[in-house]
């Protein structure tokens, strides 16, 4: 997390949760907007949970097969990552 750029081996929805965390919310966006599998649906979901688009979130839920998360945001970036890795 430490390098200006995710590292090339990352899959491009590690990527978008890399530039998520780095504060680049747009960029990460950006990068997962336009994959059309439920990785990339609970990834969106989760950014637009984030951005304070729950209705908006909740479609991309409902794409990714899940539940919107009652718990922090912090908990279920760290839940998407473990499932991706």
């Amino acid at each position: 997390m430490s390098d200006s750029s995710p590292p090339s081996e990352l899959s491009a929805y590690l990527q978008s949760m890399w530039h998520d965390a780095k504060g680049d919310w747009n960029k990460a966006h950006s990068i997962i907007q336009n994959i059309e599998d439920k990785k990339a649906a609970w990834v969106h979901a989760y950014l637009h949970r984030k951005e304070g688009d729950i209705g908006n979130a909740d479609y991309w839920y409902r794409r990714a097969g899940k539940t919107r998360p009652s718990g922090s945001l912090d908990s279920e970036w760290e839940n998407i990552v473990q499932a991706l890795l």
